[in-house]
C-alpha cells in the first residue's frame, strides 16, 4: 500500500506567505498540519509527498523516509496527483491520495479506504462525508446519485442547482485508485473552469463514465473533513485536536 500526500500549495487564504511557510507546515497545537497526516499513514509501504511552494521547508521539516515529488507548476490537485507517475513507475497496486492540509482524518479511516477498495475490487474508492440536518454544509462538492443510489458524479458547489446544494453527502477528495491505470484517467482531466486548474475531484466521475467500478466510502464524523483553508478553519482544527488530546488515530 502506498499513499500520495498533496502538499504543494501556498495557502493564500490562510495567509501562510506572511508566515514564511507553505500551508501544510502551518502549526496546529505546535505541530505542522502535514505531520498529523503522515503519522496516520505510517502503515503504508511508501508515502509520496508532492511539494512546490517553499519545498525545502517541507523536505527539511518532514525529513528522510519519504519520496518527494516537485510540482513545478501550480495547476491544481489533479495535476499534483499526475506528477507522481514517474515516482510510482513499476508499481502495480492501490494508492491513496490525500491532502497535507487536512490533518483530522483518522488512521482507521485511511485503513478502511484500502479495505473497502480491496473487498469491492474497485477501480476507485472515493471518500464522502454526510452532514446532519443540524450541521452547516461546507462549500464542498456534492455526491450525485441516481434513483437507485448509484454514484453518478461529483458536482462542485458552485455548479450545483439549488436542489443539489441541499444534498448532505459531500465529496471529501480523498480516494484510493489503482496504479498505473489511474494515470490514464488523470490525463483525461481538463482545465476548462474558472480557475484554469485540473481538479482531482473530477477523477471518480471520469472513471465511472469510462465503465470502471467506482464506490463510495462514507463517513459521518464531519470533524474529520475540516480543511485548513482559513484562519477560522485552522482554529477549528486546533479545537478538535484539543478535544482529542492532540492525537489522531
Amino acid at each position: 500500500m502506498k499513499a500520495i500526500v498533496l502538499g504543494a500549495g501556498k495557502g493564500k487564504r490562510l495567509d501562510s506567505e506572511s508566515h514564511g511557510m507553505p500551508k501544510v507546515m502551518r502549526n496546529a497545537l505546535g505541530k505542522p498540519l502535514l505531520f498529523y497526516v503522515i503519522e496516520n499513514l505510517d502503515f503504508c509501504d511508501e508515502i509520496i509527498i508532492v511539494v512546490g511552494y517553499k519545498k525545502d521547508v517541507v523536505i527539511n521539516g518532514a525529513g528522510p523516509g519519504y519520496t518527494y515529488v516537485d510540482q513545478l507548476e501550480m495547476k491544481g490537485t489533479g495535476h499534483a496527483a499526475a506528477v507522481t507517475e514517474d515516482a510510482l513507475s513499476g508499481y502495480r497496486g492501490p494508492v491513496l491520495i490525500t491532502f497535507g492540509d487536512m490533518p483530522l482524518f483518522m488512521k482507521s479511516t485511511y485503513r478502511q479506504m484500502f479495505e473497502m477498495h480491496r473487498n469491492e475490487k474497485a477501480d476507485c474508492t472515493n471518500l464522502t462525508c454526510v452532514y446532519g440536518t443540524d450541521e452547516e454544509l461546507p462549500h464542498y462538492g456534492r455526491i450525485i446519485r441516481d434513483k437507485n443510489g448509484m454514484f453518478l458524479a461529483v458536482r462542485e458547489h458552485r455548479d450545483c442547482s439549488e436542489e443539489e446544494r441541499k444534498i448532505r453527502e459531500t465529496n471529501v477528495g480523498v480516494m484510493v485508485c489503482n496504479v498505473p491505470d489511474m494515470y490514464r484517467y488523470l490525463n483525461m482531466l481538463d482545465c476548462n473552469n474558472s480557475q484554469g486548474e485540473y481538479y482531482l475531484t473530477e477523477l471518480p466521475g471520469i472513471m465511472r463514465r469510462s465503465g470502471l467500478k467506482v464506490v463510495m466510502n462514507t463517513i459521518h464524523d464531519t470533524e474529520q473533513a475540516i480543511g485548513a483553508n482559513t484562519p477560522e478553519e485552522l482554529e477549528r482544527i486546533e479545537n478538535v485536536l484539543k478535544k482529542r488530546g492532540g492525537m489522531i488515530k
